[in-house]
């Protein structure tokens, strides 16, 4: 008999399988007696288990870069900074020194803090589900547990749970899950903001009900109604089956109106190019240079970064790639560059900020790279883009760079061509000076992830302030909208290359306020393509109109949701 349990839909859209329960947390049994414990013993336990699970994050940070936005996989540094704080080390050495064993002492200590968190506000008990995987994370590194679980489910499983913490579902294979549903959390849990960047139909906060569905249930997740249905009738199994299955539209799209919306994806790994390709990408619109740098004694030669901007290229042959300078520094140190720490990270010497200074020789090699690769025959229509900027003198300083290398290559006698040139909207101050920025660019593209951190001055890798970094927030579509509004009247175009632009409950807002260049992780771009089809302009731009004059966020939320058919 079908059962419908109502929940809080993470994603839009829809998936069916067969129900595969999991645990996060390792198990622990009773604690030996106290006299038995060795204090010093045990603190050394776990403090070769807080290194390890440090290196774990890292290395899961790392992983997480290629498959989700830098924003989301940032998460991931917030977890270090968690194994790196005091109050955790102090916690665990008083737990030690009062008889328990490294293993029940962590578990302790973090169950203290998760408590604490869970007392306070939705949003932040949102973030109890960091130190959970913190907690779970340095648990099986004490008692030796390998980790099980969602990695290799059954193939087409619906995976059910508690609730998963990050790791959890950055590990998760959209070709192998069909979905999951969780007993707790919320829409801005990060366990739903990953399932939208992966694509993957997700359920949250459904309640005790969902304990009662058995191992083994046919079952369907619906994010669109955040509804997860037991033992569906055909009609509404066919139905979740043909959601999954979003066409790849390898054409250029419109709205229902016909205005055309170029939907490309963002690139932050070389595996990425072919996911992008078979996503049915029109472009590249973040080319995410970094990954060249990474892991590696020494920067990357010219020739291999040429390489790779000329294979980028070759992907898209009738499309455009737009590749941003290295963006390092701040929170993203690169070990063989200087970077120094810094009290505030993201407000220091990073991004266009190191390149122009610092980095200037390396900067001098990636435009000679990128000049090199835009004259090449290799198909699509390079265009170079500059991160974190923040006044006009960044943009005219790093175009005299562009120029100072023509004019090398060109004396050397090597091949080169001048591509586009373009900024990124990150910060109030481009926000506010898009007007004079356009007159010395050919686009700007609007960095919604670090635009709306900036605005809200909320750090998004803080989890007690992440919530506010949220695109919907009246104040940076505001922001959005001066942008765009900045650009009319002139050549420059204007995209979105956040996370708000892969999210297709999103799409009809971002073309009503007149973006028409959206980019994407690849797993997202189907479902953009088709919301962009199902938009109508004038619709979009009533919605647009009524979330600029929005007081809050929840405010917009409500003309989103009333909005949709």
């Amino acid at each position: 008999m079908t059962r419908r349990l109502s929940g809080v839909g993470a994603t839009r859209t829809a998936g069916a399988g067969t129900a595969v329960w999991y645990a996060s947390a390792p198990t622990l049994g009773d604690p030996p007696p106290a006299d038995a414990v060795d204090p010093d013993a045990e603190i050394e336990r776990f403090e070769t288990a807080r290194e390890a699970a440090r290196e774990a994050v890292r290395a899961e940070r790392e992983r997480a870069t290629e498959r989700l936005e830098d924003a989301e996989a940032a998460v991931f540094d917030a977890h270090v900074r968690f194994l790196e704080d005091p109050q955790l080390a102090e916690g665990v050495e008083e737990e030690v020194r009062d008889g328990l064993p490294a293993e029940h002492a962590v578990d302790r200590t973090l169950g203290a803090f998760i408590d604490r968190f869970e007392g306070m506000d939705r949003r932040t008990a949102e973030r109890a589900d960091d130190l959970r995987d913190v907690r779970d994370r340095l648990l099986r590194e004490l008692i030796g547990e390998d980790r099980e679980g969602p990695a290799d489910p059954p193939a087409g499983g619906v995976l059910l749970a508690e609730r998963l913490t990050p790791s959890d579902t950055a590990r998760l294979d959209p070709d192998r899950v069909a979905g999951f549903a969780t007993v707790a959390g919320g829409r801005t849990a990060h366990a739903a903001i990953f399932a939208r960047s992966l694509g993957l139909p997700a359920v949250v906060g459904v309640g005790e009900e969902l304990r009662d569905v058995d191992e083994g249930a046919d079952i369907v997740v619906d994010g669109r109604r955040g509804e997860v249905v037991v033992d569906p009738d055909a009609a509404t199994r066919e139905a979740a089956g043909g959601d999954e299955a979003v066409e790849i539209r390898t054409e250029s799209v419109t709205t229902a109106d016909g205005t055309p919306i170029e939907v490309a994806a963002n690139v932050g790994a070389a595996a990425d190019l072919d996911a992008a390709v078979d996503a049915g990408a029109d472009g590249i619109g973040l080319f995410r240079t970094e990954f060249l740098f990474l892991d590696r004694a020494e920067p990357p030669d010219e020739d291999t970064q040429y390489e790779a901007y000329r294979e980028a290229l070759a992907a898209f042959p009738d499309g455009r790639v737009v590749v941003r300078t290295l963006d390092v520094g701040g929170d993203k140190p690169v070990d063989y560059l200087r970077t120094p720490a810094e009290a505030n990270p993201f407000l220091g010497e990073r991004g266009i900020r190191r390149s122009l200074g610092v980095d200037a020789d390396h900067f001098e090699t990636q435009l000679r790279a990128l000049l090199r690769a835009a004259a090449a025959d290799s198909g699509g229509q390079l265009s170079v883009m500059l991160p974190l900027v923040a006044t006009v003198e960044e943009v005219i300083e790093a175009r005299e760079a562009m120029a100072s290398v023509a004019a090398d290559l060109d004396a050397a006698g090597e091949a080169y061509a001048i591509p586009a040139f373009g900024a990124m909207i990150e910060t109030p101050a481009a926000a506010l000076l898009a007007e004079e920025l356009v007159a010395h660019v050919d686009f700007l593209s609007l960095g919604t992830n670090d635009l709306a951190q900036y605005v809200m001055a909320a750090e998004r890798g803080n989890h007690r302030v992440a919530a506010l970094a949220d695109p919907r927030q009246p104040a940076v579509l505001r922001a959005i909208h001066g942008t765009v509004a900045a650009a009319e009247g002139s050549d420059a175009w204007v995209g979105v290359c956040g996370e708000m632009a892969g999210d297709p409950g999103l799409t009809a807002l971002l073309v009503g306020l007149g973006i028409r260049e959206l980019s994407a992780a690849p797993a997202a771009v189907p479902r953009v393509k088709r919301a962009v089809t199902e938009v109508r302009d004038t619709e979009a731009r009533d919605l647009a109109e009524r979330a600029l004059s929005a007081a809050t966020r929840e405010d917009v939320e409500e003309a989103i949701r009333e909005s949709r058919p």
